[in-house]
């Protein structure tokens, strides 16, 4: 593969944001996209995704490249590793082939650094993980696949299928509504996308709406709503039939659900959470979600910065919203109505245990069923649990 320097320089550019503005790997790509409008198709997904393999790989690129500022001789470690050939650039003199294949035999046994994460999340992922540790760690340092959601308020799966192929977008129905494009393209550019027809949502997401079990003519409410990919697929499957209220502590997220309810035809009510919401909402919900805030380590594959930002003190800080938010929010639900408690993380301690802490607290609540989602089952890692309010 021929290697230019013009996207090499722009690799280098956002590892530089990334890591010393502590910028987020989305946005400086999306930057430097948008600095060079001219670029082909080719170009941009060469820069995106070297940039996210070498985020996902950072600390063994750090390690083979001997802790080095350089950036080029990172990136000229990176090129070895994928197996291209390098360029004679001065920026790669020191890049040593034979040396780094030596390296890398001698860190295959330290794990920490082979699968780049940090020491700590090794540490808590095997002492929570420890029989699938390994494999969730591969599975995680993976790049992630493409999947959509045919919108059922506009057009059917089988129908959004045909169309997406005689736009040159070939998809494989997984389940549900999901659809995994074979190969990677920018379908938010597709008309098809402007109208509405699809959502982008991971095969593993797209489980949770239905694990609600929403109906028509009931009140629902999604408690941490975000900007809105779940409460979007509970208004499709209750073909807006029943009242979906929308709450985020985020004022700028339920802007964006809002354009994109209007986009996909949804009818989503959104309210911003104050002070005395919950106590408002107590006891109206037919069926309530509470996608809560969690470390995020089930979706590494496409977030695989998040890794860097993380620490132990930040997953010990969200267990604890977490708890607040199933002890108060949980208030919303009816009696006899059914609660949904779910995150993208794979660790026990922010799932069953969350769980297991609050059905103890909460009598008058009972477990009907549980579903733990991991990266090694090929798409996202998701937890989520199903609980029924009795009294």
């Amino acid at each position: 593969m021929r290697i230019y320097k013009n996207l090499t320089d722009a690799v280098v550019s956002i590892l530089q944001k990334i890591r010393e503005e502590n910028r987020y790997a989305d946005k400086a790509i999306e930057y430097i996209l948008k600095e060079n409008p001219k670029w082909g198709a080719r170009d941009r997904r060469f820069v995106a995704e070297t940039t996210y393999d070498m985020v996902r790989q950072y600390r063994l690129l750090n390690e083979l490249s001997e802790n080095s500022d350089n950036r080029y001789r990172m990136l000229g470690v990176y090129f070895l590793l994928k197996g291209y050939e390098l360029p004679a650039w001065s920026e790669f003199a020191e890049v040593d082939k034979k040396h780094i294949q030596q390296k890398i035999q001698d860190l295959q046994n330290k794990r920490a650094v082979f699968q780049s994460i940090p020491d700590w999340l090794d540490d808590l992922g095997y002492a929570e993980l420890e029989h699938r540790w390994n494999k969730e760690l591969e599975a995680l340092n993976t790049p992630a696949s493409v999947v959509l959601r045919a919108n059922t308020l506009k057009i059917s799966t089988k129908q959004l299928q045909q169309q997406l192929l005689q736009a040159g977008i070939e998809t494989h129905l997984l389940q549900y509504d999901a659809l995994l494009l074979k190969e990677r393209k920018n379908v938010f550019a597709s008309p098809l996308f402007k109208q509405g027809l699809f959502e982008i949502q991971d095969a593993s997401s797209q489980q949770v709406a239905p694990f609600l079990k929403p109906n028509k003519n009931q009140f629902i409410i999604d408690a941490c709503a975000g900007a809105g990919g779940k409460a979007l697929h509970i208004a499709a499957l209750t073909q807006n039939k029943s009242k979906v209220l929308a709450l985020d502590v985020e004022e700028k997220k339920l802007t964006e659900l809002h354009r994109r309810a209007v986009r996909a035809g949804a009818k989503i009510e959104s309210r911003l959470i104050a002070s005395n919401t919950v106590k408002q909402l107590n006891q109206t919900a037919d069926r309530l979600l509470l996608d809560v805030p969690c470390s995020g380590l089930g979706v590494l594959k496409r977030n695989p910065d998040a890794k860097w930002k993380l620490s132990l003190e930040r997953i010990e800080d969200l267990k604890k919203i977490q708890q607040h938010i199933l002890q108060e929010y949980s208030g919303m639900l009816k009696v006899g109505g059914l609660m949904v408690y779910a995150t993208c993380s794979i660790l026990p301690g922010e799932n069953q245990k969350q769980v297991q802490h609050f059905l103890e607290k909460n009598t008058n609540f009972s477990y009907l069923e549980d579903k733990a989602i991991y990266p090694s089952q090929g798409f996202d890692g998701f937890y989520m649990c199903l609980m029924q309010r009795n009294g």
